[in-house]
């Protein structure tokens, strides 16, 4: 076990260490539900489930993201391509802390938020869709490089990393936001919750196989 430890870089063991680790619980958490919550709660008084599935789209394409980049680190055994350090209320994975997870729960509901009632209608010449999700992919991505900065968000391998940004703006975040339009766009109901839906299976058939069976989460 050492020497496979041994070939994981700083960062990397810096998370492992904070992965499910219950003494780093902070009770703020709670109050980040709460507020998670509400925004929920709203859409559903309001009668917008396009925008409360928008929502739930996002952050299952992320819980998707974040299994694929703990399997990254366990196929590697050197590091994820992305890990999170520094204090947090808790951390799931090697590079989702609670934090970041309510996050991306807000981020559908604001993307849809942004999205003109037309698909019609075009921004800066783009489809809609797309303009306001490459937008907000922008300023995600600006925001990953600040941290990074910070010495608390860490990249390992070049492909994926400062110099290569525009494959994060597309492969970790603009996917979310196409995903969260198609969902927000579908022609039913029963078609919007069965896009959501099929994510979700997929994430939770991945934690189960991928973490609670062979541990590799």
């Amino acid at each position: 076990m050492g020497a496979l430890l041994a070939t994981r870089t700083g960062p990397t063991l810096q998370a492992e260490r904070l992965v499910r680790d219950a003494s780093q619980f902070k009770w703020y958490a709670v109050t980040l539900l709460v507020v998670v919550m509400l925004a929920y709660a709203n859409e559903v008084e309001r009668g917008r489930l396009d925008i409360v599935a928008a929502g739930l789209a996002v952050w299952f394409a992320d819980w998707f993201n974040e299994i694929v980049n703990a399997l990254v680190l366990h196929g590697t055994n050197r590091a994820p391509l992305w890990a999170t350090t520094g204090p947090t209320a808790y951390q799931f994975l090697v590079g989702l802390n609670v934090e970041i997870c309510f996050m991306f729960a807000l981020a559908g509901i604001i993307y849809a938020k942004f999205l003109p009632r037309s698909r019609a209608v075009r921004v800066l010449g783009l489809p809609n869709r797309v303009a306001v999700g490459l937008g907000l992919s922008l300023v995600s991505v600006a925001v990953e490089l600040f941290l990074h900065s910070t010495g608390t968000f860490h990249w390992e391998y070049w492909w994926w990393n400062v110099a290569s940004f525009p494959v994060i703006v597309v492969f970790g975040y603009l996917w979310f936001f196409l995903f969260a339009a198609w969902v927000f766009d579908a022609p039913s109901q029963t078609a919007r919750w069965r896009r959501v839906g099929g994510l979700a299976a997929i994430d939770v058939a991945a934690v189960v196989v991928f973490g609670v069976a062979l541990g590799w989460l």
